[in-house]
């Protein structure tokens, strides 16, 4: 995919040099750019990068990504596991459903992701800020969650019920039933950090796709 983007620059780039035009930087680019948007909603995303299967395009027809977010949150949802979240998220996202939140101290985390928990970042984040965990805690958590270490959630769990007690004065039944989420979530959660990644290189893709299609697919084709 990278191969792509060089040829297609390149290919874009000898049209604008002929016009005498400013070569294309794909680190200036707008990321809120309406012709690439319009063309993920409409699913038109062959050669676009993750997102050019058949269930990635039925993804995006149900979910009209608006914004980078929503491209990041996609590109995490579309994996074994929280694939069964996205209807929920494509209706909270188009407010066909009402977005709520396991505790209102969630919100700040969850609220990107319409209540939905997506990324493994945001289990680390609400152990933190519900139950005053450390950074270096919560990854021990969400460590512990993912593999199911039986022996690492018999401890965490007390400590998790006792940090929210303490730090917002949650009682205990409501805090299982957050850490209880959490657990099953983190057993199949995506990382923020790689998603971000993978959807910077679709989204550029996808940008060069609707700007310039022809030195776009010429380099796909090459």
């Amino acid at each position: 995919t990278l191969t792509i983007i060089d040829m297609a620059l390149k290919n874009a780039n000898r049209i604008l040099e002929g016009k005498s035009l400013s070569p294309l930087n794909l680190d200036e680019i707008a990321i809120d750019d309406r012709a690439t948007f319009n063309l993920l909603k409409e699913s038109n995303t062959t050669a676009v990068f993750q997102l050019e299967s058949s269930g990635m395009k039925d993804m995006l027809k149900q979910a009209k990504p608006d914004c980078f977010e929503d491209i990041v949150a996609l590109v995490a949802l579309y994996r074994p596991g929280p694939m069964d979240l996205i209807p929920e998220f494509c209706k909270r996202k188009l407010g066909q459903q009402k977005v709520t939140y396991p505790h209102p101290a969630t919100e700040s985390i969850l609220k990107e992701t319409y209540g939905i928990a997506v990324y493994q970042e945001q289990v680390m984040q609400i152990a933190q800020v519900m139950a005053g965990y450390s950074l270096g805690g919560a990854d021990l958590l969400r460590r512990a969650m993912g593999k199911k270490i039986a022996e690492e959630m018999a401890k965490e769990r007390p400590k998790f019920i006792e940090g929210a007690a303490k730090t917002h004065g949650i009682m205990a039944d409501k805090a299982g039933e957050v850490f209880d989420l959490l657990e099953k979530f983190a057993n199949y959660g995506f990382n923020k950090s790689h998603a971000a990644a993978y959807a910077v290189v679709s989204y550029q893709t996808a940008w060069l796709k609707a700007n310039y299609p022809v030195e776009f697919m010429a380099a796909v084709m090459n």
